[in-house]
């Protein structure tokens, strides 16, 4: 496994509702990079709580993705 690189918690991340297409695209392609940097880095011990942390980020980060997707389709257009 490789060393842990933190991410910030998503209090600490920008607020997309206020962004423009080109923003939330971009947006959107940062957090999908965060996503497979934190794949790679995921606990092989399932009960470590390592694991839990890792867990609890990487759904954070998936559920962000998820509400830009949200954004963009209200905008009238696919992520």
């Amino acid at each position: 496994m490789a060393d842990w690189i933190p991410f910030p918690s998503p209090e600490d991340m920008p607020d997309p509702s206020g962004m423009d297409r080109t923003a939330l695209l971009t947006y959107l392609e940062s957090l999908r990079e965060r996503i497979a940097q934190l794949d790679e880095q995921e606990p092989e011990d399932m009960g470590a709580p390592e694991y839990e942390v890792w867990a609890d980020q990487h759904e954070a980060l998936e559920d962000l993705t998820d509400e830009i997707r949200d954004l963009l389709d209200g905008m009238g257009g696919n992520a």
